[in-house]
């Protein structure tokens, strides 16, 4: 089911809930329950040929039929083996009731008043978020094992009211009260397609009887549920009003919102900068994270981000309704409330906060450490190269094209000059009007400012350089919507998508050859096959090279190369190892006139080399 399909489909399902929503809910219940009757049936199966079995081998006894019990029961095993579908739990920090028994009151509190299940785990993580994950321990059979996540982020950047409100709607979704049938629905959605990502990633054999029916199941029921777990959103926010107060959980629906905008584009992107002055990370990001009286968050864009959040409009991407329409659910208006540091829910975890936070810094800064380096001398090495231009340029010599981009872009990296970049690409531009990149790269700028006129300049990148076109498509799209051209931009995304189809299907014929693929003569011109035997004879151990173009129904207009190529002398073992370093050193150091697919013809590939030997002007080394 493509993206379209299923937007169309939950469109046509949210207005059949709206007409009838006791017999649409009682659909969804229909549809759940023949997912588990499949998956008892399959089991049920199992189960009786293994007893089938055993019934035979005590009643007959036969040589032939313990051979026949022996390989059954292996594939019995192998089913067994696709029905246990493994899990792997959540990370996080543990804490338990020793440590932070604000915390852990507060969650018995709510988890009492709602009638939800207690929670095995309560794991604190990095994140800005709260969920509820439950791991079946019966593989697809259920009897969970019930783990509450919190973000750390979320308590510095919330009062405790706030929080609450926000642990009150995860708990929502778990309640036993009279919206006991939707959350359960809500639950058997999350399962199946946990079950579905599961089942993906496991390569038993035997997962043949589930997985047909699951990739047919699973889309469908998640469609079907979807107007229901919509419903059970705004019901969960609903229960976090009524538990907590409107105001406090209108506070938290727009506390994330803003914090979240904040964590992504001012505070995290400002401690990577830093990387650009200091050769070692030397943050504590978490410790730090919290706010100052006043908060660290400029007013002006926390209401700028609030607003941007009540723009958004409900879709089908998401199960969660836009901002706007859960607060107007809840009877409320957009609340910033931004937590002083000594008001801040982080307090909730008592003696564990600073073991937490102190672990989620060193371990930020050890997996940061190799990332944070390769930026500082990235950008050590930019600043030297544009000291070197500007001293070419202050000496009166005239930069190439190729070198003015290149000043212009790190006047702008480096130097974070954006506006005196913009003014060398509109120079550049005007010395290369042609020049596809220039175009891409003027028009991108001038789009993110909103100005129209780089509409034109992206469609000529585009019509020049057809490796610009998803790039542009994007920036289109994107700006079209911002101007709320909503026709336009899902032009330009229809277009987007038909181009990455289009160069998918491109990547999977060149990725690969069979036996069966025709192959043509290279039709390189001298020059270029000159070229290309000279270095490929400068390989060490390579023997023989076959050159062909393989035809394909994609691009056609790009060629698609193929290089078979000998390691092995007529006297010497087959040797991976050999074939292997003659096939890195290829890789690294031949300049191929276009896409290549270089493949050994020896060993297991030798019908490759019986098949290229006999080709007329193959041959090149």
């Amino acid at each position: 089911m493509t993206n379209d399909e299923f937007s169309a489909l939950v469109s046509r399902l949210e207005q059949q809930a709206q007409n009838n929503p006791a017999g649409y809910q009682f659909k969804v219940l229909l549809l759940a329950l023949l997912g588990n009757v499949y998956l008892f049936a399959v089991l049920l199966l199992v189960i009786a040929l293994c007893l089938g079995l055993i019934a035979a081998l005590i009643l007959f006894k036969a040589l032939v039929l313990i051979k026949v019990a022996l390989f059954a029961g292996f594939f019995l095993w192998m089913i067994l083996k696709a029905l246990w579908v493994p899990s792997v739990a959540p990370a996080g920090s543990p804490v338990n009731a020793r440590e932070a028994p604000e915390l852990l009151a507060m969650i018995d509190e709510l988890r009492r008043q709602l009638g939800a299940p207690r929670f095995h785990h309560v794991l604190i993580t990095n994140e800005l978020n709260a969920g509820v994950v439950q791991l079946p321990r019966l593989g697809l059979f259920g009897w969970p094992r019930n783990y509450l996540l919190i973000g750390l982020p979320l308590l510095k950047l919330m009062t405790p009211a706030q929080f609450k409100a926000v642990l009150a709607h995860e708990f929502g979704h778990l309640a036993k009260g009279h919206g006991r049938l939707a959350n359960w629905l809500y639950c058997q959605r999350q399962r199946w397609e946990q079950v579905l990502s599961l089942l993906a990633a496991n390569a038993g054999k035997g997962s043949f009887l589930l997985k047909p029916f699951l990739n047919w199941f699973v889309p469908y029921f998640t469609a079907y549920s979807f107007p229901l777990a919509r419903a059970n959103e705004f019901e969960a926010d609903a229960i976090a009003a009524r538990l907590t107060s409107p105001q406090h959980a209108a506070e938290a629906l727009s506390g994330v919102k803003v914090a979240s905008r904040y964590l992504a584009e001012s505070y995290w992107p400002g401690i990577h900068r830093q990387a650009d002055e200091l050769a070692q990370p030397n943050f504590a990001p978490f410790q730090e994270m919290n706010p100052p009286a006043g908060g660290p968050i400029d007013l002006a864009n926390a209401e700028n981000w609030l607003a941007q959040a009540m723009a958004e409009t409900t879709n089908a991407s998401d199960t969660h309704p836009a901002l706007k329409d859960r607060l107007h659910a809840i009877g409320q208006t957009p609340r910033l409330a931004l937590p002083a540091a000594e008001h801040a829910a982080d307090r909730l975890l008592g003696q564990a906060l600073a073991r937490i936070t102190a672990d989620f810094d060193r371990n930020w800064r050890d997996n940061i450490a190799p990332a944070w380096e390769e930026r500082y001398q990235s950008v050590q090495n930019d600043r030297r190269r544009l000291a070197e231009l500007d001293a070419r340029l202050a000496a009166g010599e005239v930069l190439n094209i190729d070198d003015a981009y290149q000043r212009a872009r790190l006047i702008e990296s480096s130097a974070n000059r954006p506006d005196d970049a913009l003014a060398l690409f509109r120079e550049l531009h005007a010395q290369a009007p042609d020049n596809a990149l220039i175009c891409l790269t003027l028009g991108a700028r001038l789009l993110t400012r909103d100005d129209a006129s780089g509409c034109a300049l992206v469609e000529q990148a585009m019509a020049r350089d057809e490796n610009a076109i998803i790039s542009g498509c994007e920036l289109l799209r994107d700006y079209h919507w911002r101007q709320e051209n909503h026709e336009a931009a899902h032009a330009w995304h229809q277009r987007l998508i038909d181009r990455q189809i289009l160069q998918q299907a491109a990547a999977a014929e060149r990725d690969n050859i069979s036996l069966s693929d025709k192959l043509e003569p290279h039709a390189l011109d001298e020059a270029s096959l000159t070229q290309l035997r000279q270095a490929l004879r400068q390989i060490p151990g390579l023997r023989k090279a076959y050159l062909f173009r393989k035809p394909v129904k994609h691009l056609t207009h790009i060629p698609c190369y193929i290089l078979g190529y000998t390691a092995s002398r007529w006297y010497q073992f087959h040797s991976k190892k050999r074939i292997a370093a003659v096939l890195q050193q290829i890789q690294q150091t031949i300049p191929f006139p276009g896409e290549t697919l270089i493949i050994n013809v020896e060993g297991d590939n030798y019908r490759f080399g019986r098949k290229m030997r006999w080709k007329r002007g193959a041959r090149v080394v």
